[in-house]
Protein backbone atom coordinates (compact mmCIF):
# COMPACT_ATOMS: atom_id res chain seq x y z
CA UNK A 1 0.00 0.00 0.00
CA UNK A 2 1.79 3.65 -1.28
CA UNK A 3 1.63 5.61 1.96
CA UNK A 4 1.79 9.73 1.26
CA UNK A 5 3.97 9.33 3.81
CA UNK A 6 6.44 7.58 5.85
CA UNK A 7 5.48 9.18 9.10
CA UNK A 8 1.92 8.99 11.04
CA UNK A 9 -0.35 12.40 11.89
CA UNK A 10 -2.13 11.59 14.90
CA UNK A 11 -0.83 8.22 14.97
CA UNK A 12 -2.31 7.19 11.26
CA UNK A 13 -0.68 6.80 8.05
CA UNK A 14 -2.10 8.56 5.33
CA UNK A 15 -2.46 5.62 2.38
CA UNK A 16 -4.12 4.41 -0.72
CA UNK A 17 -4.38 1.43 -2.30
CA UNK A 18 -3.15 0.01 -5.75
CA UNK A 19 -6.82 -1.36 -6.04
CA UNK A 20 -8.37 1.56 -4.92
CA UNK A 21 -6.81 4.14 -7.95
CA UNK A 22 -10.30 3.93 -9.98
CA UNK A 23 -11.77 6.26 -8.17
CA UNK A 24 -10.79 10.13 -7.50
CA UNK A 25 -8.03 10.66 -5.34
CA UNK A 26 -8.35 10.22 -1.74
CA UNK A 27 -6.91 9.72 1.74
CA UNK A 28 -7.09 6.22 3.67
CA UNK A 29 -6.37 7.44 7.98
CA UNK A 30 -5.11 3.58 9.06
CA UNK A 31 -3.07 2.73 12.25
CA UNK A 32 0.15 0.84 11.94
CA UNK A 33 -1.78 -2.39 10.72
CA UNK A 34 -2.49 -0.50 7.29
CA UNK A 35 -6.24 -2.14 7.28
CA UNK A 36 -9.68 -0.53 6.08
CA UNK A 37 -11.42 -2.21 9.29
CA UNK A 38 -11.50 1.33 11.12
CA UNK A 39 -10.10 3.56 8.99
CA UNK A 40 -11.06 7.02 7.74
CA UNK A 41 -11.79 7.87 4.14
CA UNK A 42 -11.21 11.32 2.49
CA UNK A 43 -11.53 12.38 -0.84
CA UNK A 44 -9.76 15.44 -2.04
CA UNK A 45 -11.13 18.11 -4.09
CA UNK A 46 -8.69 20.61 -6.59
CA UNK A 47 -8.29 22.86 -3.70
CA UNK A 48 -7.47 20.61 -1.11
CA UNK A 49 -10.50 20.86 0.82
CA UNK A 50 -11.62 16.82 1.53
CA UNK A 51 -15.06 14.78 1.84
CA UNK A 52 -15.09 12.36 4.50
CA UNK A 53 -16.65 9.45 2.93
CA UNK A 54 -15.64 7.07 6.31
CA UNK A 55 -14.69 8.26 9.78
CA UNK A 56 -13.92 4.65 10.89
CA UNK A 57 -12.93 4.77 14.72
CA UNK A 58 -10.99 8.39 14.54
CA UNK A 59 -12.57 11.21 17.00
CA UNK A 60 -13.60 14.44 15.24
CA UNK A 61 -10.29 15.98 16.89
CA UNK A 62 -8.40 13.49 14.61
CA UNK A 63 -10.46 14.05 11.51
CA UNK A 64 -9.98 17.51 11.72
CA UNK A 65 -6.25 17.07 12.02
CA UNK A 66 -5.93 15.32 9.29
CA UNK A 67 -8.12 17.60 6.90
CA UNK A 68 -5.99 20.22 7.63
CA UNK A 69 -2.93 18.07 7.00
CA UNK A 70 -4.33 17.10 3.24
CA UNK A 71 -5.34 20.96 2.73
CA UNK A 72 -1.39 21.84 4.03
CA UNK A 73 -0.12 18.83 1.63
CA UNK A 74 -2.67 18.17 -1.23
CA UNK A 75 -0.47 19.31 -4.03
CA UNK A 76 2.83 17.00 -3.04
CA UNK A 77 0.16 13.94 -2.27
CA UNK A 78 -1.69 14.39 -5.65
CA UNK A 79 2.15 13.97 -7.20
CA UNK A 80 2.28 10.22 -5.58
CA UNK A 81 -1.25 9.66 -6.11
CA UNK A 82 -0.95 10.42 -10.15
CA UNK A 83 1.91 8.55 -10.54
CA UNK A 84 -0.34 5.45 -10.22
CA UNK A 85 -3.44 6.94 -11.24
CA UNK A 86 -5.05 8.58 -13.98
CA UNK A 87 -7.76 10.10 -12.19
CA UNK A 88 -7.89 13.12 -10.45
CA UNK A 89 -9.05 15.59 -8.04
CA UNK A 90 -12.72 14.64 -6.44
CA UNK A 91 -15.84 16.83 -8.06
CA UNK A 92 -13.42 17.77 -11.07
Amino acid sequence: MPKYYEFMICGYFLYFTSHCIVEAMHVHASDKKLTEVGSAKFFVKNNGDTIVQHKGTLTDKEINTIREFIKDNYKDMYIRWSSMSDNGFYNN
